[in-house]
Protein backbone atom coordinates (compact mmCIF):
# COMPACT_ATOMS: atom_id res chain seq x y z
CA UNK A 1 0.00 0.00 0.00
CA UNK A 2 0.92 3.30 -1.29
CA UNK A 3 1.72 6.01 1.66
CA UNK A 4 1.02 9.19 1.76
CA UNK A 5 3.62 12.26 1.40
CA UNK A 6 4.01 14.53 4.49
CA UNK A 7 2.13 17.78 3.39
CA UNK A 8 -0.21 19.04 5.47
CA UNK A 9 -2.07 22.25 5.15
CA UNK A 10 -3.70 21.83 8.67
CA UNK A 11 -7.04 20.84 6.34
CA UNK A 12 -9.75 18.19 7.61
CA UNK A 13 -9.30 14.52 5.69
CA UNK A 14 -11.00 13.75 3.27
CA UNK A 15 -14.23 13.18 2.49
CA UNK A 16 -14.78 16.26 5.43
CA UNK A 17 -12.46 18.62 4.15
CA UNK A 18 -15.33 18.85 1.05
CA UNK A 19 -18.29 20.02 3.56
CA UNK A 20 -15.52 22.10 5.48
CA UNK A 21 -14.55 24.00 2.36
CA UNK A 22 -18.29 24.50 1.39
CA UNK A 23 -19.38 26.20 4.34
CA UNK A 24 -15.78 28.15 4.86
CA UNK A 25 -16.39 29.24 0.57
CA UNK A 26 -19.81 30.30 1.72
CA UNK A 27 -19.14 32.55 4.37
CA UNK A 28 -15.63 34.04 2.60
CA UNK A 29 -18.00 34.85 -0.37
CA UNK A 30 -20.73 35.78 1.97
CA UNK A 31 -18.84 38.02 4.38
CA UNK A 32 -16.66 39.68 1.32
CA UNK A 33 -19.47 40.15 -1.43
CA UNK A 34 -21.26 41.79 1.84
CA UNK A 35 -18.63 44.29 2.53
CA UNK A 36 -18.66 45.16 -0.76
CA UNK A 37 -22.11 45.77 -1.86
CA UNK A 38 -22.53 47.79 1.64
CA UNK A 39 -20.26 50.30 0.46
CA UNK A 40 -21.61 50.52 -3.61
CA UNK A 41 -25.20 49.76 -2.30
CA UNK A 42 -24.66 53.22 0.32
CA UNK A 43 -22.69 55.13 -2.76
CA UNK A 44 -25.32 54.73 -5.56
CA UNK A 45 -28.57 55.31 -3.04
CA UNK A 46 -29.92 58.97 -2.59
CA UNK A 47 -29.45 61.41 0.53
CA UNK A 48 -30.67 60.00 3.22
CA UNK A 49 -30.59 56.28 2.56
CA UNK A 50 -27.51 55.46 2.03
CA UNK A 51 -27.69 52.67 5.36
CA UNK A 52 -30.86 51.66 3.77
CA UNK A 53 -29.91 51.01 0.54
CA UNK A 54 -26.45 49.27 1.56
CA UNK A 55 -28.10 46.82 3.57
CA UNK A 56 -30.78 46.08 0.50
CA UNK A 57 -27.76 45.30 -1.63
CA UNK A 58 -26.43 42.91 1.22
CA UNK A 59 -29.46 41.11 1.46
CA UNK A 60 -29.64 40.78 -2.62
CA UNK A 61 -26.16 39.98 -3.28
CA UNK A 62 -24.15 38.65 -0.48
CA UNK A 63 -25.98 35.47 -0.68
CA UNK A 64 -25.57 34.78 -4.80
CA UNK A 65 -21.94 35.61 -3.93
CA UNK A 66 -21.68 33.23 -1.65
CA UNK A 67 -23.04 30.55 -3.10
CA UNK A 68 -21.02 30.78 -6.10
CA UNK A 69 -17.88 30.25 -3.83
CA UNK A 70 -19.35 27.55 -1.94
CA UNK A 71 -19.98 25.65 -5.96
CA UNK A 72 -16.15 26.57 -6.39
CA UNK A 73 -14.78 25.53 -2.83
CA UNK A 74 -17.15 22.37 -3.00
CA UNK A 75 -16.19 21.72 -6.81
CA UNK A 76 -11.90 22.13 -6.21
CA UNK A 77 -11.93 19.76 -2.79
CA UNK A 78 -14.11 17.05 -4.64
CA UNK A 79 -11.37 16.77 -7.00
CA UNK A 80 -8.55 17.20 -4.13
CA UNK A 81 -10.12 13.99 -2.78
CA UNK A 82 -10.34 12.41 -5.75
CA UNK A 83 -6.79 12.81 -6.61
CA UNK A 84 -6.12 12.05 -2.88
CA UNK A 85 -7.47 8.27 -3.29
CA UNK A 86 -6.04 8.12 -7.11
CA UNK A 87 -2.37 8.75 -6.33
CA UNK A 88 -2.59 8.13 -2.37
CA UNK A 89 -0.53 11.12 -1.58
CA UNK A 90 -0.80 14.59 -0.98
CA UNK A 91 1.59 17.64 -2.70
CA UNK A 92 1.45 20.40 -4.57
CA UNK A 93 0.31 18.96 -7.52
CA UNK A 94 -2.95 17.87 -5.92
CA UNK A 95 -4.35 21.55 -5.81
CA UNK A 96 -2.80 22.62 -8.71
CA UNK A 97 -4.97 19.92 -11.50
CA UNK A 98 -7.84 20.62 -8.83
CA UNK A 99 -7.66 24.15 -9.56
CA UNK A 100 -7.92 23.38 -13.16
CA UNK A 101 -10.23 21.29 -12.89
CA UNK A 102 -12.64 23.20 -11.56
CA UNK A 103 -12.17 26.59 -13.60
CA UNK A 104 -12.56 24.14 -16.52
CA UNK A 105 -15.83 22.17 -15.26
CA UNK A 106 -17.23 25.69 -14.09
CA UNK A 107 -16.78 26.87 -17.79
CA UNK A 108 -18.40 24.48 -19.79
CA UNK A 109 -21.44 26.06 -20.23
CA UNK A 110 -19.90 28.56 -22.27
CA UNK A 111 -18.02 26.25 -24.79
CA UNK A 112 -15.13 24.29 -24.55
CA UNK A 113 -11.95 27.60 -25.58
CA UNK A 114 -13.95 29.51 -22.77
CA UNK A 115 -13.29 26.55 -20.21
CA UNK A 116 -9.70 25.36 -21.25
CA UNK A 117 -8.91 29.53 -20.58
CA UNK A 118 -10.48 29.13 -17.17
CA UNK A 119 -8.52 25.71 -16.41
CA UNK A 120 -5.25 27.29 -17.48
CA UNK A 121 -6.13 30.32 -15.08
CA UNK A 122 -6.96 28.24 -12.40
CA UNK A 123 -3.89 25.77 -12.51
CA UNK A 124 -1.91 29.33 -12.65
CA UNK A 125 -3.57 30.67 -9.52
CA UNK A 126 -3.45 27.57 -7.37
CA UNK A 127 0.24 27.59 -8.34
CA UNK A 128 1.15 30.85 -7.06
CA UNK A 129 -0.66 30.13 -4.49
CA UNK A 130 0.97 26.71 -3.67
CA UNK A 131 4.36 27.98 -4.16
CA UNK A 132 4.08 31.12 -1.89
CA UNK A 133 2.63 28.99 0.82
CA UNK A 134 5.88 26.80 0.24
CA UNK A 135 7.87 29.54 0.06
CA UNK A 136 6.44 30.94 3.55
CA UNK A 137 6.59 27.56 5.53
CA UNK A 138 10.29 27.54 4.04
CA UNK A 139 11.17 31.25 5.47
CA UNK A 140 9.32 30.28 8.86
CA UNK A 141 11.07 27.43 9.59
CA UNK A 142 13.08 27.31 12.75
CA UNK A 143 17.14 27.17 11.92
CA UNK A 144 18.35 23.69 12.39
CA UNK A 145 20.24 22.97 15.51
CA UNK A 146 24.37 23.64 15.23
CA UNK A 147 26.40 20.72 14.81
CA UNK A 148 28.77 20.18 17.18
CA UNK A 149 32.22 19.90 16.35
CA UNK A 150 34.72 17.03 18.15
CA UNK A 151 37.69 18.73 19.89
CA UNK A 152 40.90 17.01 19.30
CA UNK A 153 41.29 14.58 22.75
CA UNK A 154 37.62 14.65 23.40
CA UNK A 155 36.19 11.53 25.10
CA UNK A 156 33.33 10.16 23.53
CA UNK A 157 30.27 10.31 25.30
CA UNK A 158 32.27 12.47 27.83
CA UNK A 159 32.96 16.19 28.14
CA UNK A 160 35.32 17.93 26.01
CA UNK A 161 38.59 18.30 27.35
CA UNK A 162 37.67 15.69 30.00
CA UNK A 163 40.62 13.40 28.87
CA UNK A 164 43.57 15.52 29.14
CA UNK A 165 45.01 15.14 25.94
CA UNK A 166 48.05 16.61 25.10
CA UNK A 167 49.60 16.08 28.34
CA UNK A 168 52.64 13.89 28.17
CA UNK A 169 52.38 10.42 29.69
CA UNK A 170 54.98 10.45 31.53
CA UNK A 171 53.51 14.30 33.07
CA UNK A 172 49.95 12.78 33.75
CA UNK A 173 51.63 9.30 35.76
CA UNK A 174 53.55 11.94 37.69
CA UNK A 175 50.51 14.31 38.19
CA UNK A 176 50.37 14.17 41.95
CA UNK A 177 53.73 16.19 42.22
CA UNK A 178 54.93 16.54 45.98
CA UNK A 179 51.50 16.78 47.48
CA UNK A 180 50.21 13.87 45.56
CA UNK A 181 53.31 11.93 47.04
CA UNK A 182 52.12 12.94 50.30
CA UNK A 183 48.42 12.19 50.05
CA UNK A 184 48.41 9.32 47.84
CA UNK A 185 48.06 10.12 44.84
CA UNK A 186 51.35 9.99 43.08
CA UNK A 187 52.63 7.56 40.16
CA UNK A 188 50.39 3.91 40.90
CA UNK A 189 52.92 2.18 38.70
CA UNK A 190 54.78 0.80 41.93
CA UNK A 191 51.74 0.72 44.34
CA UNK A 192 51.91 -3.22 43.73
CA UNK A 193 55.85 -3.32 43.63
CA UNK A 194 57.24 -5.23 46.70
CA UNK A 195 59.44 -3.00 48.84
CA UNK A 196 63.27 -3.49 48.42
CA UNK A 197 64.92 -4.35 51.88
CA UNK A 198 68.36 -4.35 52.59
CA UNK A 199 71.06 -7.30 51.90
CA UNK A 200 72.12 -7.71 55.41
CA UNK A 201 73.48 -10.99 54.26
CA UNK A 202 76.79 -9.42 52.74
CA UNK A 203 77.62 -6.91 55.62
CA UNK A 204 77.07 -10.36 57.67
CA UNK A 205 79.56 -12.03 55.63
CA UNK A 206 82.30 -8.72 55.73
CA UNK A 207 81.62 -8.72 59.67
CA UNK A 208 82.56 -12.28 59.77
Amino acid sequence: RATMASVDHGREPCPHRIFDDLGGAFAMGAVGGGVVNLVKGAYNSPRGYALIGGLEAIKREAPRIGGSFAVWGGLFSAFDCALVAARHKEDPWNPIVSGALTGGVLQLRYGLPSAARSAAFGGFLLAVIEGISIMLTRLTAPPPAPAVMAMPGDVPGGEPGASGAGVPEELAQESGGVWGSIFGGGRKDDAGAEPSMPDFGVAGGELK
